[in-house]
C-alpha cells in the first residue's frame, strides 16, 4: 500500500558515527559553532535515556573538549536539557550544535522529512468525485463503478454473465451492507493487492506493478463497441465503496485457484494505525478455502456467513461488500428503488438488449450474445418481501422509448483521425394528428402542458425541446454527462430545406465510440468528443442494409427526413395561398417572419374555411369568432401538410368585441355545430345600449343652438343609458367581463374656433347603484364663441367610446355664447409722436362686465384734461370703433426732447368712466430761425473761419428738431470762398462754422455777404449778414541763399547743386515773408516750427540769425541727398526742397568683382570672368583713367597657374577684364587669389573643387588588397558605399551617375544586384549584402561610366567560409536488417544536423528535432493528415554531444507501407527534412481465431429442412495477431468444430450431420472455410444455449491458440426455431446497445481535482512573484493589477531602451567572422570593462595581442592562418599549457594564509579581476589568464613602487598597472614611452568595450520578474475561469433521460432472454450504471449543463479559434499520460 501513496523515500545517508543496536535512536548533527566547521551532518546512533552521557557521546563524536561551552538545540532553537530530552530526542530528529541558542546559524543544514498522504485521499476520495448535480442522487454512479468492474471481470465467461447487486438492509443479520457479486474470472492475491492501489490503471500495472496479468489486451471491434473493457483507471471502485460506505471487504476465487482470497479496507482500520503509528498503507490478504467463514465473528456481520456459504458451487467469482453505508445513502436506496434501477437499466441498455436496443414491439427479436448478460438487484428488510428487479425487466427507460416511439432510423458511421470510430443512429418520432410522439424525459420535459393559456403562442422546438439530439456511449456504456446538440448536416437549416423545419426537433439519436476517445476517470464527461467529431477532417457515411457507403452524408439525411415526414407523420393540409407577412404580435423577434397566410384547412377529416363559425376549446375563456386567416410560420408557396399552426378569429359578436385572436389550430372545437354559434352570438347583440335619456331637475335647461350671453348658467343634468329594449343599464352585458366593461357617461363642453376645437370641461360619472348618472350646474361659461356639450358613453378603465368597432350612445347639444353691454374702457394703442400744433387721435375701447369687447349705444362727449397745455377735441359717434378725434395742445415744453403731460379721459355714463393717461408733448414743426451774434456787420481775417449760433424754432418758440434740418450759410462777394452747413436735426440748434475764408493777393480789407437759411424747409425765412474781411499777418513765402564766396545766390524750389563726394555744404541763409512780402523776423517760437530732413538737431541760436544747418555731401556718386526745409504752424505750411548731387575724388583704390561662379575644378579655368575698377577712398568708380592702366595690374596666388592668365581693357565700363585663372593639383578647398595696380591691391576667393569623375573608391573599407571573409549566407561586414574621385583621389561630387555589379555565375548576392545612382555627394550606398557562393575566393567588381567614358572599377575579392551553424541536412543511422512487426518497437534511430562545412551541429534544442511517420497513400501528392509525430528520446550521458536519439517507438498496429521521416525546426516556418525512409510493417505472431465479421447468434431446430438445422454457412476463420491483422499466410494445420453445453453436467449435446460430434475444416494460408449442420433429430435440449467451439492445430506453432466459440439456440420445433431466432437478433441488438450505453462518467472527477491543484498551484506561483517584487521595491494595488503591471511594464522597458542607448565605450576593432564553431573570436572582443582607466591601461598593455584570433582547437587556427596567407594571428586553445595558468580564486601577494601581511595603497586589484565575460567564461578564462597572468591595477605610480617594494620582501610581484597608464614590469623597469600608456583616442578604437550598467541588469530583473507576474496572473485567472466553467458545466438534466433509455433496454433485453428461455446468470461485474444520480459532494459552485458549458466556451473563441485551439480543461487532459484515459492511443507520443 507504500505505493498507493506515491512512495517512501530513500536519501543518502552518513555513515553512523557508533553502531547501532536495537532500540537505538539515530540522530543528525550539524556543528554550525563557527563558519570553518564541517558543513556536512554526522549521524549519531545512541541508545541510551540520558541527556548527559548523550552530551558526552556528542563532545566524542566531534572532537569537542569537555570543558568547551556549548549548546544542542532542536531545528525549532529549542534547547535539549535534562529535562526535556526523551521529549525533544526521538529516532531520525536532527539537531544543531550552536555556542548560544540565538546565534545566526552560519551555514545552511538539511533536515530529513517523511511525508506520506493522509488516508482520507483514498477514504474521502468518493466524497469528492461525486458531486450533486440538478437535485439528482450520486449513489447510482458509484455503483455503476462496481457494475464496471464486474462487466470486465466477466467478459471472458462464455456462459451466463451474472452481476448482483444486494443490498441488505435486514437488521436481523447485521448492519445494513451492499454486496457486488459477479461470477467473473476472480483475482489473485497480486491481482488483489494491485486493485487495492489507487490510480493504478489496468495499462499502468503491466509494467511498474508484478501481475498475474500477461498485459492488456486491447479487445476485437464488436457493433455498437458492446467489449466490456470499461474497467479503466484503476480509480472507480475504490472512489465508489467509501462513497457507500466505511469499510470494503473484497473476496474473490480465479478459476485456476483453490483458495479464497480476501482483502479488507476500512476507514476504522486506518485510524487505528494512525493513532499507533504504524504503516498505514500496509495490510493482510486472507487466504483461506472456500465457504470458510470461520474469521467472521462480529454480530454486525453475520451476513457474510450466508454470502460466504454460496462460495462452495462456484468456481471464480468476485464478491465487494461495503459495510457502514452512510444512513442517508440508505435511505435513499430504499426510497427510490424504481428511480435508481431505471438510470442503471439506462446506463446499460445495450449490454442488457444487445446492439439494437429493446426493441418491445418486434414480432420476433433476435438472439444476441448479449442475453448471457443477467444484472439482478435485490433488496432483503426485514420483516417484508424481497425487491428484486433484472435491468433487463425495465421497460421506461429512456433509450426504451425512444426505440419504440421511432418511426424509421438512419444509422451513419464517423472516421475520427487515429482510429476513432463512432456509431450514430437517429431516429424519427412523427407527429400523429394533434401531438407529437416525441418521448418526454422526466428530467427533461420537452413541452408545455397542453392546457395553458396560449394567448402568446411561440414557435419553439417543438418536440424535442431544447434537449440535445445525441446521447454519447463510450464502449456500450452511457457517458451520461456528455451529449452533443447537433451536426452540421442534421441541424435544422438556416434557408427552408426539403422538409418543414419541426422535422428537426423530431429525432433523437445516440452517439457509440470506441475507446480511441477520452472519458473522465469516472466515465461521467467524453474530454473531446464533440470537437472530435465536429473537425473538419471527420469523415461521415451511412450505413444502409448493413453496408457502409460513402456518400454525401447532409443530402441523404435530408431526403431521409423528407420521406419520414411524407410517410409517418399526420398532419393538417394548408390551402387557398394567400401570401407572406410579418406578425409584430410575436414576441421573439427571430419568429416573427416570415408566417404564410392560409385561407382554408383540412383537418382529420373536416375542412375549414375563412369566415366559418368555430368555437375554442382548453382556451379562458372560451371563444366564439370566426375564421379570418391561418398561420403557417415559414415561407411556403402553395399546398402543404404540417403538424400544426395558427388561425386568427374575429370574435362573435364583432358589433360586442371587436377583438381578433390567434391561437393554434389544435385548440378548435371540432364538435360544436353552427347553430350554437350563430344562438350565442344573436343572444349577445341583444344586450348591447343603444341610447341616452337626458333630463334638467333643476331648471336652466339648454335648448339646442340656443344664443346666450356671456356667465348665463346651464342647469344640472340627469342621465340614463338603455338598451334596444328601452332597459337601464350601468355595464355591458355579459358576466365573464366583470368590473373592466362597467359603462361611464362622458360630459365635454367644447369651444369651437376656426383652427381648433378646445375642450372647456370634461367630466365622467359612474352609475351610482341607487342613484343615476348625475352632473352639477355649470356657471363658468364665459368665453365667446360657438360651443357644443357632448354626452358619451365610455367604458371603465379604457375610457373608449367605441365598442368592437361599434360607437357607444351620445347626445350633443350646441349652442352659442356672446358679448354684454358696456360697462368699462380702456385706451387703446397712440400713435406717436404727439407735437405742439399738429392734430392726434385717441382710440379708446369698450368692454362688458367679463372684458368682452362690445360698443357703444349713443353718442358721447369725452371730457380731456391737462394741466399747462391748451387742448380741443371733437365728440365720439356710434360706430363699430369707438376713437377721439382731431386732438390738438399748444404751450411750452422747454426742450426738443419734449416734456410729460397727465392726460385725464372721462366718458360719462360709464361704470367705469375715468382713464388718465401719461403724454410727451414735442415742439412742433420749425417756423423761424435765429443766428448769433446778433450784429450785423462782423470782421474776420483772412485766413481764418468765423463761428456762427443758429437756433431753429416753432410756432410757439419751442426750440424744435427733425430730420434733415440743415442750416446752410453761403458767403458772396469774391470766388473760391467756402459754403457754411451744420445739421440741426438732434437739438434744433449749433454751431455753423466751417474752412477759413482765404482770398488771394489780399493788400486791403474786402466786403463779403453771409446768407443763412434751412434747406428743405420753405416755410422758414432766410437771415443774411455784412462781412469785412482783413489782410493776414502770417508766413506766407520761404527762401533759401548759397554763398559762393562773397556772394549769395538763391537756391530756388527743387534746383540740383554738384559737390564733392564726402564734402561739407555751410553758410546756407534762410527767409520768411507775409502776404504783403514783408520780411518775418525769425523768433524763438518760430525756430520751433521750422524743420530740415539732413539732420534731426537744429542749432535754435544759428537758425534765429537766418543760417540753416551744414549739409553732408553724400560719398557715392550713386546717392544723392534730397534737402528739405518745412515751416508748419497753425495757419500755413510752406516748403522750400533742393537736391546735392556728389562728383567722383582723386583715385585712393582698386575693386575687383567675379561676375559668374566662384567654383572651380581642379584641372579646369575659371569659366567666370573678373573685372578690376580704380575707385576713390569711397569706392565711387573713376572714369577718367585711360587703358594703360592695364600694364600695371598684377594677379597673384598659391598654386596659380599663370600660363594662360589674360588682362584686357573695357572701354565701355571703364575696368579691366582678367580671364585663365588655373591651379596645379593641390589641397581643394577655398582660394584666394591677390589683384595688384600701383601702391593698391584687392583680394577674391574662389573655390576650388574636385575634377571630372575618373575612378571610384570605397568609404571604410580599408586593406582592399587582402580578400573580405565572409561566411556563406550572411552579411557583409559593412555596407558597400561607393564615392566618386577625380584622377587625383579627391572625392567628386557628381550625382546621377550609374553604378553596377558585375560578378561571377556562382556568386549570388541578396538583395539581388539593382541599378545604383549617386547622390548629390557623389557617392552610392549599395547596401550590406548577404553572400551566398561556394567556398573559395570570388571577385565582385563595381563598375562606373561617366559622360560616356568609363572609369576605374573597384575589384573586391570575397573569401566564403562556410557556415558552421546552418543546417543543410540530416543524417539518419539505424539498423536497417530487422523486419517490423506490427505492434512491435523500432530499433534506435540516430540522427544528427549537418552544417555547410560537414560538421555536426551541437547545442541544438532536443524539442527542435522530431521523427513523423505516416502510412503511405496511393497518391503522394502531399504528406497526409493523419501524420504522427515522435519526440526525442532523452540522451544517453555516454554519446557524444550532437546526436539526438530516438528509441523504443512502437511499430504501427496496422500492417502495410509507412513513411518515416525526421524533420528539424529551423525556426517557426521552416523546416529542414530528411529523405524518407520506408518501412514494411508486417503482421505479427497469431493469436487468436477471428471470423470476417461477428456471426448472429444462431437459432436451430433439429426437424427435416436443411436451412433450419444449418449452423453456420460461409463463415470465414483468420488467424489474427493482437492487432487483428490477418497473419500466418504461411502456416498450414486444420480446424476442429465442436459442440459444448454450458452446464458440464449436461450430457444431451446436439451432433453434426452424419451423427458425429467433431468436424475438420484444413487451414490453409492463415484461413479456413467452414459450413455446419446439424443432423437431422440430433440429441439436444429444447430452448438450450449450446457453444460451437473451433479448436485450431497448428504444428508449427509451439503455443496453442485459443479457441473461437459461438453460441446457438437449439430447438426442437421449426416455427419456434423461427420466432426465438428472432428473439435472438433482437437479444443481439439490446446488449449491443446496453453495453455502448455503459462507458461514460468517470474523468471528470480527476479533472476536477487536477485543475483545483493548478489553481492551488498558480495562486502560490502568484504569491511568490508578489513577494518577489517586493524585495525589488516594487508594490503592486489590489485592484487592476494587469493594467498597472502592463503601464509599469512599458515604463521599465523605455527606462532600459533609455540606458541602452546611452553612449557606451566600444571596441571599433572589426570581429573576426565565426565561420567555424571553434572560432571564439578577436581578443578585443572576447571581454568587456567598466572602469575607462582600468579599460585604457590593460587595453595597452595587451595591444599587441587584442587583434589575435582565438581557436579551440589548432585545426581552425590553421584553416585561418592559410585563409589569410599568414597575415592574421591566431591563439589556439589546445596547445595551452593550463597548469600554470593562475588561479583565479588566488588572494593578492599581501595577503598571506588568510592574513594581511601589509596594509597597501592605491585600491590594488587583479586586473583579471576587472574583466566581464558576455559568453565562453571558462575559455576566456584560460585566455585571459595566460595573457594576463596575476597582472595587477593600482591607482598610481607612488602607490605601485610602495606595493612592489612590499610585495619583494615576500614574493615574487607581478607586473603593475597604474589607472594613470604607467606601468611596471614584473622585473621592476618602468618609465620611458614603451611604459606609458597613450590616450584613449590614440588606441584607434583597440580598446575593450564597457559592459552594460547595473541598472541595466537591474531594470531587466526587475522586466523579467515583472513579465512573469503579468504571466502568472493571466494564468492565475485562466485556470480559475477553467475551474468554474467546468463545475457549472456539470449541472446537467440530461442524464436521466440516458438513464431511462437504458433502463427501458435492459428491460427489453431481460424480456427477450425469458422469451427465449435463457437462464439468468450470476451478476454481470461492470455494468453497474455510470448514471449516478446528477447529485455530488461538491457543494461550493453550482454547476450549468454540459451545452451551457459549451455555449459558453465557444463566446470566449472566435470561430478560427474554437476549432484550432483546445479549452484549458482540454490541454490539461491532453497533458496525462494517455495510459490514464482512454487505453493504447494509435499514435504515440514519444
Amino acid at each position: 500500500m507504500a505505493a498507493a501513496a506515491g512512495g517512501g523515500r530513500a536519501p543518502r545517508r552518513s555513515a553512523l558515527l557508533t553502531p547501532r543496536g536495537n532500540g537505538d535512536r539515530t540522530v543528525f548533527l550539524f556543528d554550525r559553532r563557527r563558519e570553518q566547521a564541517d558543513p556536512d551532518e554526522k549521524v549519531l546512533s545512541y541508545g541510551k535515556d540520558n541527556y548527559r552521557a548523550f552530551r558526552s557521546a556528542v563532545c566524542q563524536a566531534f572532537g569537542i573538549p569537555s570543558d568547551e561551552t556549548f549548546v544542542i538545540t532542536t531545528t525549532n532553537r529549542k534547547e535539549i536539557t535534562e529535562d526535556n530530552f526523551s521529549e525533544l530526542v526521538h529516532d531520525g530528529v536532527t539537531l544543531y550544535l550552536l555556542q548560544s541558542v540565538d546565534q545566526m546559524l552560519l551555514l545552511a543544514t538539511k533536515e530529513r522529512i517523511d511525508f506520506l498522504p493522509h488516508y482520507d485521499t483514498l477514504v474521502k476520495s468518493g466524497m469528492y468525485e461525486y458531486y450533486a448535480s440538478e437535485g439528482q442522487n450520486p449513489l447510482p454512479f458509484a455503483l455503476a463503478e462496481l457494475i464496471d468492474n464486474s462487466l470486465s471481470a466477466t467478459s471472458q465467461n462464455t456462459g451466463i454473465r451474472s452481476i448482483q447487486i444486494k443490498l441488505l438492509f435486514d437488521d436481523s443479520q447485521g448492519k445494513p451492507a451492499v454486496a457486488v457479486i459477479d461470477n467473473g474470472s476472480g483475482m489473485t492475491s497480486k491481482q488483489l493487492n494491485n486493485w487495492a492501489v489507487y490510480r493504478l490503471s489496468k495499462f499502468t500495472r503491466q509494467g511498474d506493478f508484478e501481475s498475474d496479468h500477461s498485459g492488456y489486451v486491447r479487445p476485437l471491434p464488436v457493433p455498437r463497441s458492446l467489449n466490456s473493457d470499461i474497467s479503466y483507471f484503476g480509480v472507480g471502485g475504490k472512489q465508489a465503496v467509501f462513497f457507500v460506505g466505511q469499510s470494503a471487504r473484497m473476496i474473490s476465487k480465479p478459476a485456476a485457484s483453490q483458495d479464497v482470497h480476501e482483502l479488507v479496507l476500512s476507514k476504522e482500520d486506518f485510524e487505528k494505525k494512525e493513532k499507533n503509528k504504524e504503516a498505514i498503507y500496509t495490510g493482510f490478504i486472507r487466504n483461506r478455502k472456500p465457504s470458510d467463514s470461520t474469521h467472521i465473528t462480529s454480530d454486525d456481520e453475520r451476513f457474510l456467513h450466508n454470502l460466504i456459504l454460496e462460495e462452495r458451487d462456484k468456481e471464480s467469482f468476485t464478491a465487494v461488500v461495503i459495510t457502514g453505508v452512510q444512513p442517508d445513502h440508505m435511505q435513499y436506496l430504499k426510497n427510490y428503488f424504481h428511480l435508481w434501477t431505471r438510470q442503471l437499466a439506462h446506463i446499460y441498455h445495450y449490454y442488457i438488449h444487445g446492439p439494437k436496443g429493446n426493441e418491445v414491439n418486434a414480432v420476433i427479436k433476435e438472439i444476441s450474445p448479449f442475453n448471457n448478460i443477467d444484472i439482478q438487484i435485490s433488496m432483503f428488510e426485514k420483516g417484508k418481501v424481497p425487491k428484486i428487479v433484472n435491468l433487463r425487466e425495465i421497460k421506461d427507460d429512456m433509450q426504451t422509448l425512444y426505440i419504440n416511439t421511432a418511426a424509421d432510423s438512419f444509422e451513419f458511421k464517423a472516421h475520427v483521425e487515429e482510429e476513432g470510430i463512432v456509431e450514430g443512429i437517429i431516429r424519427y418520432h412523427p407527429f400523429l394528428y394533434d401531438k407529437e410522439t416525441y418521448p418526454d424525459d422526466p428530467c427533461f420535459p420537452s413541452r408545455l402542458n397542453d392546457d395553458d393559456d396560449d394567448d402568446c403562442f411561440l414557435v419553439e422546438k417543438g418536440a424535442r425541446g431544447k434537449r440535445p439530439i445525441f446521447e454519447c456511449f463510450w464502449n456500450g456504456r452511457l457517458i451520461p454527462y456528455t451529449t452533443v446538440e447537433d451536426f452540421d448536416w442534421c441541424a435544422p437549416p438556416k434557408k427552408r430545406g426539403l422538409a418543414p423545419i419541426e422535422c428537426y426537433n423530431r429525432i433523437s439519436g445516440a452517439l457509440f465510440t470506441n475507446d480511441k476517445f477520452q472519458v473522465s476517470t469516472n466515465k461521467l464527461t467524453f474530454m473531446d468528443l464533440e470537437l472530435k467529431l465536429k473537425d473538419k477532417n471527420t469523415l461521415f457515411t451511412r450505413i444502409f442494409n448493413g453496408q457502409e457507403q460513402r456518400m454525401k452524408i447532409d443530402r441523404e439525411f435530408a431526403l431521409w427526413l423528407k420521406d419520414c415526414h411524407e410517410k409517418y407523420d399526420k398532419q393538417i393540409k394548408f390551402t387557398v395561398f394567400k401570401g407572406i407577412t410579418v406578425r409584430t404580435d410575436v414576441l421573439s423577434k427571430r419568429m416573427q417572419s416570415p408566417w404564410t397566410m392560409y385561407a382554408a384547412i383540412e383537418w382529420d377529416g373536416k375542412t375549414y374555411k375563412t369566415g366559418q363559425l368555430v368555437k375554442t376549446t382548453k382556451t379562458h375563456p372560451i371563444f366564439y369568432g370566426s375564421i379570418e386567416k391561418f398561420y403557417l410560420y415559414g415561407d411556403h408557396d402553395g399546398d402543404i401538410f404540417a403538424t400544426g399552426g395558427e388561425v386568427q378569429i374575429a370574435l362573435e359578436p364583432q358589433a360586442l368585441y371587436a377583438e381578433t385572436k390567434i391561437i393554434p389550430i389544435s385548440k378548435l372545437d371540432r364538435t360544436v355545430s353552427d347553430k350554437v354559434v350563430k344562438k350565442y352570438i344573436e343572444d349577445e347583440m341583444a344586450r348591447l345600449p343603444d341610447k341616452l335619456s337626458v333630463t334638467w331637475p333643476e331648471g336652466d335647461e339648454l335648448l339646442p343652438n340656443e344664443t346666450r350671453f356671456a356667465g348665463t348658467p346651464i342647469g344640472a343634468l340627469r342621465i340614463e343609458i338603455l338598451n334596444k329594449k328601452g332597459e337601464a343599464m350601468q355595464k355591458l352585458p355579459g358576466t365573464s367581463h366583470g368590473g373592466s366593461k362597467k359603462l361611464l357617461v362622458e360630459l365635454k363642453v367644447i369651444l369651437h374656433s376656426p383652427t381648433e376645437n378646445k375642450e372647456i370641461i370634461s367630466h365622467i360619472s359612474q352609475h351610482g347603484g341607487k342613484w343615476p348618472y348625475w352632473f352639477k350646474k355649470m356657471e363658468n361659461l364665459q368665453k365667446l364663441g360657438n360651443y357644443s356639450l357632448k354626452l358619451q358613453v365610455v367604458l371603465n378603465e379604457s375610457n373608449a367610446d367605441t365598442y368592437a368597432g361599434r360607437s357607444l350612445p351620445s347626445k350633443v347639444f350646441k349652442f352659442t355664447i356672446v358679448e354684454g353691454k358696456p360697462e368699462k374702457f380702456l385706451v387703446g394703442l397712440l400713435e406717436l409722436p404727439f407735437r405742439i400744433g399738429v392734430p392726434f387721435s385717441i382710440p379708446l375701447e369698450l368692454q362688458d362686465e367679463f372684458g368682452h369687447a362690445t360698443h357703444l349705444t349713443n353718442r358721447i362727449r369725452p371730457i380731456l384734461e391737462a394741466s399747462g397745455l391748451t387742448l380741443k377735441h371733437e365728440d365720439i359717434p356710434v360706430a363699430a370703433k369707438c376713437v377721439i378725434k382731431g386732438v390738438t395742445a399748444k404751450g411750452c415744453v422747454n426742450s426738443c426732447q419734449g416734456k410729460n403731460f397727465n392726460l385725464k379721459i372721462t366718458l360719462p355714463g360709464l361704470k367705469e368712466d375715468t382713464q388718465i393717461i401719461k403724454i410727451r408733448l414735442q415742439p412742433g414743426p420749425p417756423c423761424q430761425l435765429k443766428v448769433k451774434p446778433d450784429s450785423e456787420i462782423l470782421k474776420i481775417e483772412n485766413g481764418t473761419a468765423f463761428p456762427f449760433q443758429v437756433e431753429v424754432l416753432d410756432e410757439s418758440g419751442n426750440i424744435t428738431a427733425q430730420p434733415e434740418l440743415i442750416v446752410h450759410c453761403q458767403f458772396l462777394g469774391a470766388s473760391d470762398l467756402p459754403v457754411y452747413s451744420v445739421d440741426c436735426s438732434n437739438g434744433g440748434t449749433n454751431i455753423l462754422t466751417g474752412p477759413v475764408i482765404h482770398v488771394q493777393n489780399i493788400k486791403k480789407d474786402q466786403i463779403l455777404k453771409a446768407r443763412f437759411e434751412v434747406l428743405n424747409c420753405k416755410d422758414v425765412p432766410p437771415v443774411e449778414k455784412i462781412i469785412k474781411l482783413l489782410p493776414s499777418s502770417h508766413v506766407a513765402r520761404l527762401q533759401v541763399l548759397s554763398m559762393n564766396g562773397q556772394k549769395a545766390l538763391q537756391v530756388k524750389h527743387q534746383d540740383e547743386i554738384s559737390c564733392v563726394a564726402g564734402q561739407v555744404m555751410n553758410k546756407l541763409i534762410f527767409q520768411m515773408y507775409d502776404e504783403a512780402e514783408r520780411e518775418i523776423p525769425i523768433t524763438a517760437a518760430a525756430a520751433e516750427k521750422i524743420k530740415v530732413n539732413w539732420t534731426p538737431k537744429i542749432d535754435r541760436e544759428l537758425l534765429m540769425q537766418g543760417l540753416l544747418p551744414d549739409v553732408k555731401v553724400p560719398t557715392s556718386v550713386k546717392d544723392a541727398r534730397y534737402c528739405l526745409i518745412t515751416y508748419l504752424d497753425e495757419h500755413v505750411s510752406l516748403e522750400s526742397a533742393f537736391t546735392v548731387r556728389p562728383v567722383p575724388d582723386e583715385p585712393k583704390h582698386i575693386k575687383c568683382k567675379l561676375k559668374g561662379s566662384n567654383t572651380l575644378q581642379m584641372g579646369e579655368e575659371l569659366q567666370s570672368e573678373i573685372d578690376v575698377m580704380i575707385t576713390d577712398q569711397f569706392g565711387n568708380h573713376i572714369q577718367t583713367v585711360t587703358s594703360a592702366c592695364v600694364n600695371s595690374l598684377g594677379v597673384s596666388g598659391p598654386g596659380l597657374d599663370k600660363s594662360n592668365l589674360k588682362v584686357t581693357w573695357q572701354e565701355s565700363t571703364q575696368t579691366m577684364k582678367v580671364k585663365g585663372i588655373r591651379y596645379k593639383p593641390c589641397l581643394l578647398g577655398s582660394k584666394e587669389l591677390c589683384f595688384a595696380w600701383r601702391e593698391f591691391s584687392d583680394f577674391i576667393r574662389v573655390n576650388l573643387v574636385a575634377g571630372s569623375p575618373a575612378k571610384l573608391q570605397l568609404v571604410d573599407w580599408p586593406e582592399l588588397e587582402k580578400p573580405v571573409a565572409v561566411i556563406n549566407g550572411r552579411e557583409l561586414q559593412r555596407p558597400l558605399i561607393v564615392q566618386l574621385c577625380d584622377q587625383w583621389g579627391n572625392p567628386t561630387p557628381e550625382p546621377n551617375v550609374k553604378i553596377s555589379l558585375t560578378k561571377s555565375n556562382n556568386l549570388k548576392l541578396l538583395p539581388s544586384n539593382q541599378q545604383h545612382k549617386t547622390d548629390d555627394t557623389g557617392r552610392a550606398n549599395l547596401g550590406v549584402f548577404s553572400i551566398h557562393a561556394p567556398r573559395g575566393e570570388h571577385i565582385l567588381q563595381i563598375k562606373a561610366s561617366y559622360n560616356k567614358a568609363i572609369l576605374d572599377c573597384l575589384v573586391i575579392t570575397i573569401n566564403v567560409l562556410p557556415d558552421p551553424e546552418k543546417p543543410i541536412c540530416l543524417n539518419v543511422k539505424y539498423d536497417k536488417s530487422p523486419s517490423f512487426p506490427a505492434g512491435g518497437t523500432f530499433p534506435d534511430f540516430m540522427v544528427s544536423v549537418l552544417s555547410e562545412d560537414d560538421t555536426i551541429i551541437k547545442n541544438i534544442n532536443p524539442a527542435r528535432i522530431s521523427m513523423k511517420m505516416w502510412e503511405a497513400q496511393s497518391s503522394r501528392v502531399r504528406t497526409p493528415v493523419d501524420v504522427t509525430t515522435f519526440s526525442c528520446s532523452r540522451v544517453k550521458d555516454d554519446k557524444e554531444d550532437g546526436f539526438f536519439y530516438f528509441r523504443d517507438k512502437v511499430v504501427p498496429e496496422r500492417v502495410g507501407t509507412y513513411m518515416i521521416q525526421f524533420t528539424f525546426a529551423m525556426d517557426k516556418t521552416n523546416m529542414l527534412n530528411s529523405e524518407q525512409i520506408i518501412i514494411e510493417v508486417v503482421p505479427n505472431d497469431p493469436v487468436r481465431l477471428l471470423p470476417d465479421s461477428l456471426p448472429a447468434t444462431p437459432a436451430v431446430s433439429n426437424v427435416r429442412a436443411l436451412t433450419s438445422r444449418t449452423l453456420v454457412k460461409d463463415l470465414y476463420l483468420h488467424l489474427m495477431d493482437e492487432y487483428n491483422n490477418h497473419t500466418g499466410l504461411d502456416l498450414v494445420g486444420r480446424i476442429i468444430a465442436k459442440i459444448k453445453s454450458p452446464n458440464e453436467e449436461d450430457i444431451e449435446i446436439p451432433q453434426f450431420q452424419g451423427k458425429v460430434s467433431t468436424v475438420e475444416f484444413p487451414l490453409e494460408s492463415g484461413s479456413a472455410e467452414i459450413n455446419l449442420v446439424l443432423a437431422e433429430d440430433s440429441p439436444g435440449r429444447d430452448s438450450t444455449e449450446y457453444i460451437l467451439v473451433f479448436e485450431p492445430h497448428l504444428p508449427a506453432l509451439k503455443k496453442p491458440l485459443e479457441p473461437y466459440c459461438l453460441s446457438f439456440m437449439f430447438y426442437n420445433d421449426s416455427k419456434k426455431q423461427q420466432l426465438m431466432a428472432t428473439l435472438t437478433r433482437e437479444k443481439d441488438q439490446l446488449s449491443k446497445s446496453i453495453d455502448l450505453y455503459r462507458k461514460m462518467f468517470d474523468t471528470t472527477n480527476q479533472l476536477v481535482a487536477e485543475m483545483k491543484c493548478q489553481v492551488k498551484e498558480a495562486e502560490t506561483r502568484e504569491a511568490l512573484l508578489r513577494n518577489e517584487l517586493k524585495k525589488h521595491q516594487i508594490e503592486l494595488p489590489q485592484t487592476n493589477t494587469l493594467q498597472y503591471v502592463d503601464s509599469l511594464l512599458k515604463k521599465k522597458m523605455l527606462e532600459q531602451e533609455g540606458v541602452m542607448k546611452q553612449p557606451r565605450r566600444t571596441c571599433t576593432l572589426p570581429n573576426y567572422p565565426k565561420g567555424n564553431q571553434d572560432i571564439l573570436g578577436k581578443i578585443a572582443h572576447l571581454a568587456q570593462i567598466e572602469d575607462n582607466e582600468a579599460a585604457k591601461v590593460i587595453s595597452w598593455h595587451l595591444a599587441s595581442d587584442m587583434d589575435c584570433v582565438v581557436t579551440l582547437t589548432t585545426e581552425a587556427a590553421r584553416s585561418i592562418f592559410d585563409e589569410t596567407q599568414g597575415r592574421q594571428q591566431v591563439l589556439p586553445l589546445d596547445s595551452i599549457y593550463k597548469k600554470t595558468l593562475p588561479d583565479w580564486s588566488r588572494p593578492l601577494p599581501h595577503l598571506r594564509n588568510g592574513r594581511t601581511f601589509f596594509r597597501p595603497i592605491g585600491n590594488p586589484v587583479f586586473a583579471r579581476d576587472l574583466l566581464t565575460f558576455p559568453d565562453n567564461v571558462e575559455h576566456c578564462q584560460t585566455v585571459f589568464g595566460m595573457l594576463l597572468g596575476d597582472t595587477i591595477i593600482i591607482d598610481n605610480l607612488d602607490a605601485a613602487n610602495h606595493y612592489r617594494k612590499e610585495v619583494v620582501k615576500i614574493t615574487h610581484c607581478p607586473t603593475l598597472l597604474t589607472r594613470e597608464g604607467d606601468r611596471i614590469r614584473s622585473n621592476g623597469k618602468f618609465g620611458g614611452l614603451q611604459n606609458k600608456a597613450p590616450p584613449m583616442d590614440k588606441l584607434r578604437g583597440m580598446v575593450f568595450g564597457a559592459p552594460m550598467p547595473k541598472l541595466y541588469s537591474t531594470i531587466s530583473g526587475q522586466i523579467d520578474l515583472l513579465q512573469q507576474y503579468r504571466a502568472a496572473v493571466i494564468k492565475f485567472d485562466n485556470v480559475n475561469k477553467d475551474l468554474d466553467l467546468h463545475l457549472q458545466s456539470l449541472n446537467t438534466p440530461e442524464m436521466q433521460k440516458k438513464k431511462q433509455e437504458l433502463a427501458e433496454q435492459e428491460k427489453s433485453l431481460k424480456l427477450v432472454k425469458q422469451k427465449l428461455g435463457m437462464t439468468p446468470a450470476l451478476s454481470d461485474k461492470g455494468a453497474e450504471s455510470l448514471l449516478q444520480p446528477i447529485m455530488f459532494d461538491i457543494s461550493d459552485t453550482p454547476i450549468p449543463p454540459k451545452r451551457m458549458r459549451r455555449d459558453t466556451v465557444k463566446k470566449l473563441y472566435s470561430s478560427e479559434e474554437w476549432i484550432s485551439s483546445p479549452t484549458k480543461q482540454q490541454q490539461q487532459v491532453l497533458q496525462m499520460a494517455p495510459s490514464e484515459l482512454n487505453g493504447t492511443p494509435r499514435k504515440r507520443k514519444a
